[in-house]
């Protein structure tokens, strides 16, 4: 007999669930450039879609790690077999995924490269390439140099803080990063271009935007001058 639940903990169990699946994935998939997940809930099955930039580690030879991961989720969450149903999807825009991109980084500080090395150009190649940017933001936050913590900032471009769009422009991921001198905390924020496919970006464009179309053509017209009427006697 299948027990009844109500609406608020029904919410609440499965923002649970995403929350530990996120990062079961996150921990097992972040070297092959994990950028998140996503759940769709359907009579029949659950269908788990990890998006990731190098979609064939996931799968694995012949589909291995991919059966590996559903069997690891049945446990996990002690569901019963045959109920979930994992796929792997390649990011298009890898420079426009936040999650990409903060785990680059971490893996760039793993591998030695000091924080005052990131430049524009070495951290938002990838980035910049995409064309359709308006705004990136970095902040490496921890003891970077010395035993004294602090935070830095690089930024470039005009970035929304505060309203409705911010749910809808800006992609923003948050990584740890453990080093032998403590913990670096990483911060990334891209703000995406308004795209009316709705492919690159969101469909709805930002309040402030002021469209300035061009001028009509000016159409002549030409008076018709009427002649005078002519009474008869």
């Amino acid at each position: 007999m299948a027990t009844q639940m109500s609406k608020k903990r029904k919410f609440v169990a499965d923002g649970v669930f995403f929350a530990e699946l996120n990062e079961v994935l996150t921990r097992e998939l972040a070297e092959d450039g994990y950028s998140g997940v996503e759940d769709r809930v359907t009579p029949m099955r659950t269908e788990i879609i990890i998006r990731a930039t190098r979609t064939q580690n996931v799968l694995g030879e012949k589909g291995r790690r991919i059966r590996e991961l559903t069997s690891v989720v049945q446990k996990c969450f002690k569901v019963p077999e045959n109920s979930v149903e994992l796929y792997a999807e390649k990011v298009n825009n890898r420079g426009l995924c936040a999650i990409a991109q903060t785990e680059s980084l971490g893996y760039k500080l793993l591998g030695g490269l000091a924080v005052r090395r990131f430049k524009m150009g070495n951290i938002f190649s990838s980035i910049a390439l995409e064309g359709l940017l308006w705004c990136f933001e970095v902040i490496v936050s921890g003891k970077l140099r010395a035993q004294r913590a602090k935070s830095m900032k690089f930024k470039d471009g005009y970035m929304i803080s505060s309203g409705q769009p911010v749910k809808e422009y800006i992609d923003s991921a948050v990584r740890h990063v453990l080093l032998r001198q403590g913990v670096l905390g990483i911060k990334v924020k891209i703000m995406l271009d308004w795209d009316p496919k709705g492919k690159q970006g969101p469909i709805t464009p930002l309040p402030g935007l002021v469209t300035i179309h061009p001028p009509k053509e000016e159409e002549f017209i030409i008076p018709q001058v009427m002649a005078p009427a002519i009474e008869v006697e």
